[in-house]
């Protein structure tokens, strides 16, 4: 998959939309596994873990925002297949 860059790396420190993103790369640059949560204003979406080391792409609604601490670093991006 070829991604298009649509912002600037972030972490999720705190809860973000990543600038109102539907289409997400998140990075764990830890050596642990780190929960991810996706919300809805204050309805938990879902959640999963994110393996130490891994890289996820994740689909969510634009004002969804993602949280799940520092280690986990997160961009806006788009796709082409």
């Amino acid at each position: 998959m070829k991604i298009k860059l649509m912002g600037s790396q972030t972490d999720l420190t705190s809860a973000t939309s990543v600038g109102n993103a539907s289409l997400v790369r998140v990075f764990n640059g830890t050596n642990a596994a780190i929960l991810m949560t996706q919300k809805a204003g204050s309805a938990v979406v879902g959640t999963m873990s994110v393996g130490a080391g891994a890289v996820e792409h994740v689909i969510k609604q634009p004002a969804d925002t993602l949280e799940g601490g520092a280690g986990l670093k997160v961009v806006h991006v788009a796709h082409k297949s």
